[in-house]
């Protein structure tokens, strides 16, 4: 395993990371604008990262948000886990209120559309995610709530 991928796995799992989110996602944002979606944080753990582009579902300012990825079949996956806290990340809420989002990823554009896995469905695709993201194990056991997953499609 890459021993960047093993760091990023092992300070994903701790409880105290949430603190630094805005930071880390700052830096992450600034690392894009500065490589126009190249190169992020996460390339560098041999991880898949998109950048979520949707509308604030109340103020309908765009909200652009980097994400960790699952990339399978034909498909992108994302995982509303925001480290297992109590609320889900607010680009949940406006993904599910977008009409239109769209992603970018290695640096390319793409309008997806946008589907929250539920069910049988979501079950089957867990393990996919965990083969990437083991982390999502731990973050459903910090809390109550389920964690939502999505499927992007490209449009």
């Amino acid at each position: 395993m890459n021993p960047m991928r093993w760091t990023a796995q092992k300070l994903g799992a701790q409880p105290w990371l949430p603190r630094f989110a805005p930071m880390i996602v700052g830096s992450d944002k600034a690392l894009q604008r500065l490589t126009r979606g190249r190169l992020t944080i996460m390339l560098a753990t041999g991880l898949d990262e998109l950048v979520l582009q949707v509308p604030g579902r109340r103020s309908g300012v765009l909200r652009t948000t980097p994400l960790l990825t699952v990339p399978h079949e034909d498909a992108w996956y994302v995982v509303g886990s925001n480290w297992g806290g109590p609320k889900p990340p607010e680009w949940v809420a406006n993904l599910r209120a977008a009409e239109d989002p769209t992603i970018t990823f290695r640096g390319r554009t793409v309008a997806v559309d946008a589907r929250e896995l539920v069910g049988a469905e979501r079950e089957r695709i867990w393990p996919v995610l965990l083969e990437t993201w083991p982390n999502y194990q731990k973050y459903a056991e910090r809390t109550d709530r389920v964690l939502p997953v999505f499927r992007l499609t490209p449009r």
